[in-house]
């Protein structure tokens, strides 16, 4: 079974794609950039507000599949300056503790005011 997922709570996708799939067991949770879901725009920020408000609009996605950031598997972090690494990284760590998933992390351009892009896998055996 493959449900797409479109959360009322989530900022509206920015193209044709689901802000989440469900296949099964699995969430695929598609990049979350920095957008304000209350005003459902780019919220321009330094680093460190910019990943809270990303994985913030991640946690609602989950918690709408009835999953939660402890379920999170693995995560793709983008980021548009290496020297942020660190303030992401202490940000992400809140948000993560010690259900620590598998990460990836690339250095990338980005258009407009965005630092920070995430997305990522959860497994919640449906019930």
């Amino acid at each position: 079974m493959i449900e797409r997922i479109f959360p009322a709570t989530a900022p509206t996708p920015r193209g044709p794609y689901s802000p989440a799939v469900r296949a099964g067991d699995f969430i695929y949770v598609s990049g979350q950039g920095p957008v304000d879901p209350t005003t459902d725009k780019l919220s321009p920020g330094d680093i460190s507000h910019q990943t809270r408000l990303v994985l913030s609009n991640i946690k609602r996605i989950l918690e709408s599949c009835g999953a939660a950031m402890q379920d999170v598997v693995k995560c793709s972090v983008f980021l548009k300056e290496g020297a942020e690494f660190p303030a992401m990284n202490a940000v992400y760590a809140e948000f993560f503790g010690e259900n620590r998933p598998a990460r990836t992390t690339v250095i990338c351009g980005f258009v407009a005011d965005i630092r920070v892009e995430i997305d990522c896998v959860a497994y919640k055996p449906l019930r």
